[in-house]
């Protein structure tokens, strides 16, 4: 599996832009389990390539600024948009409580805005690949939570296909009590826990715009 970069979240005071040429004037992405322990999520290392840098990586963190600003004018407010990879990517982690009925991976009619909104944003931005991620806590049983985070991650799977987005540049995956972000300690953090992340990469055809100067 690819490496990933050192993460920069949404809420650093650099853009995208910025950030994409930077790390190719550093020296290049920084690799492996690195990327989990800053992340507090090692499923991002194993979803996310190396950062691609310099003039090339600045066209990419130009994009993914803009589709960055569609996204959190059209998504929910409980939707968490963030920067990752050096400015080349986005994590978009939704609430499994907003998406699900409890127990249930069938998606809820109140959360069929927000996916709509944001297979608009997809279609309007075809240059990226996306990779859908369920995870619950770790409350029950282990197998049933896994087979429970895959449904759930099919089922965004499924109703962003039905919306006019290519399976062709869509995975998805269940990773279940694995790769928690916060102590399931406590209910606080096991409703973080709870949650589906999306995330937005370069796919193969924009990298090489970028590289030969030619990404608007």
């Amino acid at each position: 599996m690819l490496c990933a970069a050192v993460i920069f979240t949404s809420c650093g005071t650099w853009s995208n832009t910025a950030k994409g040429t930077a790390i190719g004037v550093g020296g290049g992405a920084a690799v492996g389990a690195g990327v989990g322990a800053l992340a507090g999520n090692t499923a991002l290392g194993s979803v996310i390539g190396a950062a691609v840098g310099g003039t090339a990586g600045a066209l990419i963190g130009k994009k993914m600024d803009k589709q960055k600003k569609e996204l959190e004018e059209t998504l929910p407010e409980e939707t968490k948009i963030e920067t990752v990879n050096n400015g080349e990517a986005l994590k978009l982690t939704f609430d499994s409580g907003i998406l699900f009925a409890t127990n249930s991976s069938t998606v809820s009619e109140a959360s069929k805005s927000a996916l709509r909104n944001f297979a608009t944003s997809l279609k309007q931005n075809p240059g990226t690949d996306i990779r859908i991620i369920g995870f619950t806590d770790n409350t029950g049983n282990v197998d049933y939570n896994q087979t429970l985070s895959e449904k759930r991650a099919k089922s965004v799977y499924d109703y962003l296909m039905q919306n006019g987005v290519s399976t062709d540049r869509m995975i998805f995956e269940g990773r279940g009590v694995h790769d928690p972000v916060a102590s399931n300690d406590t209910p606080e953090g096991r409703s973080l826990n709870r949650r589906v992340e999306i995330m937005i990469v370069a796919g193969q055809e924009m990298i090489q715009a970028a590289r030969q100067g030619t990404l608007e």
